[in-house]
């Protein structure tokens, strides 16, 4: 992989060019799979590999802007037994333990109501990466 920005080797895991810093598969200068220099910033495929050139879609689980408190709030209380909110907010282990406990116990809805109103009288006020949330 190459950054479209600057051309630059991007190592397999990287979001961000270490060059130039800028986000992976942000840029049109050059090829994403071979790094070859693009002519015509309008071309739909690069000449030397074939490759498309059309921006992929990426899809960034709590990278990008912080959560809402007031979503995060309500999805506790009206879904909270099925961890809605927590499966939002990035607590994934949470959320599942949530699941069970409401389909065996029936104790995980009081637990997501709980959290619910935790979240929006702001006890709870932040997200499972550490972002503070929104309000």
């Amino acid at each position: 992989m190459y950054c479209k920005n600057c051309g630059n080797e991007l190592k397999e895991n990287a979001s961000v060019c270490l060059n130039c810093g800028v986000s992976r598969g942000v840029g049109k200068k050059f090829c994403e799979n071979c790094g070859y220099a693009v002519e015509n910033e309008n071309a739909s495929v690069c000449t030397n590999c074939g490759a498309s050139l059309a921006s992929k879609a990426t899809i960034n689980f709590g990278q990008g802007e912080n959560k809402s408190r007031l979503i995060a709030g309500l999805l506790g209380i009206l879904l909270g037994g099925l961890g809605i909110h927590n499966f939002y907010l990035g607590y994934v282990g949470k959320g599942i333990a949530q699941i069970i406990l409401s389909f065996c116990c029936g104790v995980g809805w009081i637990w997501g109501l709980i959290e619910g109103i935790l979240i929006l009288c702001g006890n709870i006020n932040e997200d499972a990466s550490g972002k503070p949330l929104d309000k």
